[in-house]
């Protein structure tokens, strides 16, 4: 579960500010530091198709419950609950975005808990 992530320059860049303005849980801070230290950064023309990013419909299986869930990420200025969107820097957007299909991540939640999770499907939104 430490498969190295792929960003944007602007996601990466959106990740180090939220970072800054410290919006993250010491343990989301923790990981999230070492995912952007080892982060692959690319031009949006050439973020792969099956890269968990903006503008994506990504189903996840929850490796706990074997329950499956689908988010609609999009830039933060766009999320809307009455749309079903979640900006790509909520706590789930933090968790999943860069990773590819296939990929397992152990997201950390309050307390000492981590959410284990497998991507099973990225789709474009647009």
């Amino acid at each position: 579960m430490s498969q190295n992530i792929v960003l944007t320059t602007g996601i990466y860049d959106l990740i180090k500010d939220h970072l800054r303005r410290k919006k993250s849980t010491a343990a989301e801070e923790e990981v999230l530091k070492e995912q952007l230290k080892n982060a692959t950064q690319v031009a949006r023309k050439d973020l792969p198709s099956d890269v968990v990013s903006v503008d994506t419909k990504v189903t996840i299986k929850d490796l706990t419950t074997n329950e499956e869930e689908v988010y609609n990420f999009v830039a933060p200025a766009k999320a809307k609950k009455r749309n079903q969107t979640l900006s790509i820097v909520d706590d789930m957007g933090l968790a999943l975005v860069g990773y590819t299909v296939g990929a397992k991540i152990e997201w950390p939640l309050e307390g000492d808990e981590f959410k284990k999770m497998e991507i099973l499907k990225v789709e474009s939104l647009n």
